[in-house]
């Protein structure tokens, strides 16, 4: 199967709709045990299958890895997004602290310049203080050449409702969001997707597969946590399988093929980022990213049962630098 290729916003990058997340819970393996070698063979895998946008952040550890990785290709064959952490110590980032985070990001890339640098998982209770102190400065490496875009990306497990990607969008500064989104998580669709498309700016989607999908018991336990706090009808807490009206012929194959495919096709989602620490896994994700979309009553049924739902599936688990607020 070709990748498919589609434009990130306003920044007119090409970029593949699937995008190597580099952090994670696998943080490309090196976390379940992988040498960095390995790791740069599993970046290399995914370039040969297309995808062309790597995700990466100081936070990550996996910089370094990614530097490496994309020394077999020209510079402008492949779009690198890191991210900087927007605090020391509890406190919002010096402006000092902030440029030497970048400088340090391009050394570990072994690059001259990223594609686009988000500020990372922001806090709601930040965003005023980085917007008029940090952001300022930025601008001003990117005017250097440092950096071509700007992003910023939220912590979806502190920030159920959306409130700081709401709050940034009202600024014309932001060149790519990413943001958390999934099957049972289905808020950007009302709060953030409607602006992101009227102002054309990209879009990064994570969270597309968590514990929720793929952890045995965990959608169970969501539901029935749902369920208890009188969200969903309580019958729902006794379906074993409360999803497989997505597994059928002509629709999905497992829950993580629905996961992706959903998020795939819903307008104004650029970029599906995946994680993986396996070749076999990586092609099997891709593979579903490149499918067509789910068909339209399966669509339907997952907003009428799930659309109001806030908040769920949210993990921390491998969240980097989006942990638990202080």
């Amino acid at each position: 199967m070709d990748m498919q290729y589609t434009t990130l916003g306003r920044t007119g990058l090409k970029v593949s709709v699937a995008g190597l997340g580099c952090g994670g819970g696998s943080r490309l393996g090196l976390s379940k045990g992988k040498s960095e070698a390995e790791a740069v063979a599993l970046v290399r895998h995914a370039l040969d299958l297309g995808v062309n946008l790597l995700d990466t952040a100081a936070a990550y550890g996996t910089e370094g890895v990614v530097g490496k990785a994309i020394k077999v290709v020209p510079r402008d064959k492949v779009v690198v997004s890191t991210k900087l952490t927007p605090r020391r110590e509890g406190k919002v980032i010096s402006v000092a602290d902030a440029v030497a985070s970048l400088d340090n990001s391009l050394r570990q890339l072994g690059t001259d310049h990223v594609d686009v640098l988000h500020l990372h998982g922001v806090f709601p209770s930040e965003y005023e203080a980085l917007y008029r102190d940090v952001v300022p400065a930025l601008l001003k490496e990117r005017d250097k050449g440092k950096f071509r875009f700007l992003g910023i990306t939220e912590t979806a497990p502190n920030d159920p409702t959306q409130s700081m990607m709401s709050r940034a969008l009202q600024d014309d500064v932001w060149d790519a969001v990413m943001m958390a989104f999934h099957m049972l998580n289905q808020t950007p669709r009302q709060r953030i997707l409607p602006t992101v498309i009227k102002k054309n700016i990209g879009t990064l989607m994570m969270f597309v597969v968590r514990n929720i999908f793929s952890v045995p018991g965990r959608l169970q336990a969501e539901i029935k946590g749902q369920v208890e706090a009188g969200k969903l009808p309580a019958s729902m807490a006794e379906d074993k399988e409360p999803l497989n009206f997505l597994l059928h012929k002509g629709g999905a194959e497992s829950l993580i093929d629905a996961a992706y495919r959903y998020v795939r096709h819903e307008p104004g989602c650029n970029v599906i980022l995946f994680g993986t620490s396996d070749v076999k896994h990586m092609d099997t994700n891709v593979a579903s990213i490149l499918r067509p979309p789910l068909p339209e009553a399966d669509r339907a049924r997952l907003a009428k049962v799930f659309g109001h739902l806030e908040g769920v599936g949210l993990d921390m688990s491998g969240a980097g630098s989006h942990g638990k607020a202080a």
